[in-house]
């Protein structure tokens, strides 16, 4: 049996669909989970077996039997606290076959295996009763069924079922409960994360400054309710300007019956500054105990007592939230801050004190109405309302737009189109491959008074004709390149594919921008990214190696050498090379036909471990003016980095077993060997510490 995934093809600059062994589902799940993550989290095991433990003896206090029901049990680590708590029998639920088979692997191997059974279903088919597939009820309920937004993961129903059928009344529950906060703040920042904001471009000849506006229904638009999370451990305080304390939202006690009915929850609280409310920070803790002596809490490190020492995780995050729209408050005045939800789902809304509430909850759910925000997320609106990149773009245009210049810009969604109209090209078209972004432009020309000057196509590059353009050739072709497909950062060399595509319809002395772009790659050292591919082998006392091996024998499968995307500015690492550069790819020619090889070496720098490379794309606008999708600004002399805010880059991570301790300054290198494949637009790569 076969199954199908969808990958981004760079020749084509589509999702396409590739037939794959009917392993590769699960094996992708497997690479690409928190599991290593998780097992690493010394907080969050530390906190849960402590918890457990309380729960044991609360019951057997009662003088009753503890049966535990451990609902998601992944490596089967919560049950085996359990047992090893005193509890004297386990229920293990575990939907996902293959690790539910690794769980009883586990649990056997750590002789647990009479005292824990695993129950490969999800918890709403498990039956109770003399031929179920628990015998009795269940009096401790443990679950670790969060993610960064509490719910989404389906905690609530999943609680509502177990309640109802699973557990005993008066159940013992760790965590015990949950209890959601939020901060509203004003962040210019954030807010550029939400919707496209006005963005100033100076004219040539002394003709002053136009603005291009975003169209009113875009600045109305509500957005979605899709939460972002980030590590906003990594924001910097001066970024955002808090305008209330830290509000308690609300509590679920997992220890009695939890309702999944959407809900509102309403505080009133005032504003401890004046500003716009446009963004709620928000954030959750758990209480393993009923006392509340056992906490376990994902706030950022503004809201703790003491900000030292924080627990990484990558697994759970704190939440940014988008307000439907901005709204001015002053100081001292009452504020009503309301979070609803759904089964999955959380969203705000903020109400001056006047102000009354639509009864119906799942009316208020933000819904976009523009399409921008289908069409672009977070980082994309990011970019695009980047001030210092719209202006090289705008340096670069000056220097190759003439009052003749026939330009076409290919890009999803680009503005780049509207820059060379204002910069006084005498025609500009706009290539759109998709009816979401050339719908999404045609609002934005619109809305700037430029529909009919700029001409936005729906085609694909190869089914461009010269009757299409009247029969005038391109002097100008135009790209940032950005395509929504694309997930690594040389998936956008699409550009270099519609470039060669458009051949025919260029002029014999057309200039391309980018005129070319660099692969570079840089040794790493990750300050905690390189947690959620490390082994753990032994985690509170257990032995989880064969967990080790399954997520290895799931690389191995097919993602080893192949890089993953990361937002490096969340992650800190320290630069162990110089970057390097690997590939160069000239968009003044066209896409060759046979494959571009490079081997060389990175020379190491500095002590360190090295975790693996990064890889990213620089794009050459012209001959002095460069666009970084990776590093900002060089590495310091001890080689921290700032990265571009609105890219992911490439990490490829090395095999996590063959870590050195340190590192020799001068000794040491890292090897690579890499390929750039014309015919699928792939980037083969292969990396090795070497002497």
């Amino acid at each position: 049996m076969k199954t199908f995934c969808g990958r981004a093809n760079p020749t084509t600059g589509a999702i396409e669909w590739e037939e794959e062994d009917e392993d590769y589902d699960y094996h992708q799940e497997i690479a690409r989970s928190s599991y290593a993550d998780m097992l690493h989290d010394k907080d969050r095991n530390e906190k849960y077996h402590r918890g457990i433990q309380a729960a044991v003896c609360r019951v057997k206090k009662r003088g009753q039997r503890a049966i535990v029901l451990d609902i998601g049990t992944g490596t089967g680590l919560l049950s085996m606290m359990a047992v090893r708590a005193g509890a004297d029998y386990c229920y293990a639920i575990e939907v996902f076959k293959p690790m539910a088979d690794v769980a009883q692997k586990i649990v056997n191997k750590n002789e647990f295996g009479n005292k824990i059974k695993i129950i490969n279903k999800h918890s709403t088919e498990v039956t109770v009763g003399p031929d179920g597939d628990m015998s009795c009820q269940a009096n401790i309920l443990v679950t670790e069924l969060f993610d960064t937004e509490l719910i989404g993961e389906g905690a609530l129903p999943s609680y509502e079922h177990a309640h109802k059928y699973l557990v005993q009344e008066e159940c013992e529950a760790v965590p015990h409960r949950a209890t959601v906060y939020a901060q509203l703040v004003e962040s210019e920042r954030m807010w550029a994360w939400n919707k496209v904001l006005p963005i100033p471009i100076r004219l040539e000849g002394g003709k002053g400054e136009r603005v291009i506006v975003p169209p009113g229904d875009m600045q109305a638009c509500a957005g979605t309710s899709c939460v972002y999370d980030i590590q906003l451990n990594q924001v910097n305080r001066n970024h955002f300007t808090t305008l209330t304390e830290v509000i308690e939202i609300f509590r679920v006690d997992f220890s009695k019956a939890v309702s999944s009915s959407p809900a509102r929850h309403t505080v009133q609280t005032p504003a401890t500054a004046s500003g716009l409310a446009q963004v709620a920070l928000s954030w959750w803790d758990i209480d393993m105990d009923p006392e509340g002596n056992i906490k376990c809490t994902m706030a950022p490190y503004w809201a703790r007592p003491t900000p030292d020492n924080i627990q990484w995780r990558d697994h759970w995050m704190q939440c940014v939230y988008f307000l439907p729209k901005a709204i001015p408050i002053l100081e001292g005045e009452c504020l009503h801050v309301s979070a609803m939800h759904d089964n999955y789902s959380l969203w705000y809304k903020v109400e001056l004190g006047s102000d009354t509430c639509d009864d119906d909850v799942l009316n208020e759910r933000p819904l976009c109405s523009c399409q921008a925000h289908l069409m672009c997320n977070r980082q994309r609106f990011g970019e695009l309302n980047d001030h210092r990149r719209n202006e090289a773009y705008i340096k670069a245009l000056k220097t190759v737009v003439k009052p003749d210049s026939v330009c076409m810009t290919i890009s999803d969604g680009s503005l780049l189109s509207l820059f060379a109209h204002l910069l006084g090209a005498a025609q500009v078209y706009n290539l759109e491959i998709s009816a979401m972004s050339r719908r999404v432009m045609e609002k934005i020309l619109e809305a700037n008074k430029l529909a009919g000057k700029v001409i936005v196509f729906e085609k694909r590059p190869e089914q461009l004709t010269p009757v299409d353009l009247d029969n005038k050739q391109v002097s100008v072709l135009i790209g940032e390149p950005f395509f929504t497909t694309s997930l690594l950062p040389w998936h956008n060399l699409y550009f270099w594919y519609a470039r060669t595509y458009l051949a025919k319809l260029l002029s014999s002395e057309f200039t391309v921008l980018p005129q070319s772009a660099k692969l570079l790659a840089m040794a790493v050292e990750f300050e905690n990214l390189w947690r959620i591919r490390a082994p753990c082998g032994v985690c509170e006392g257990f032995n989880v190696s064969l967990m080790d091996d399954m997520i290895q024998n799931s690389l191995n499968f097919r993602e080893y050498q192949e890089a993953e995307p990361h937002p490096l500015w969340e992650y800190p690492c320290r630069a162990l090379s110089d970057p390097c550069q690997i590939l160069s790819f000239d968009f003044r020619q066209e896409v060759p036909e046979q494959p571009v090889y490079c081997t060389g070496s990175m020379k190491l720098l500095r002590s360190g471990t090295c975790h693996g490379v990064v890889l990213w794309m620089d794009y050459c606008l012209t001959n002095d003016i460069c666009i970084s999708t990776g590093l900002t600004s060089p590495h310091s002399n001890t080689g921290d980095c700032d990265w571009n805010p609105h890219c992911k880059q490439g990490v490829y991570f090395f095999n996590s077993a063959t870590y050195p301790k340190t590192l020799t300054d001068g000794l040491n290198s890292v090897a690579y060997s890499v390929t750039f494949h014309p015919e699928t637009g792939k980037l083969g790569m292969d990396f090795k510490r070497a002497p």
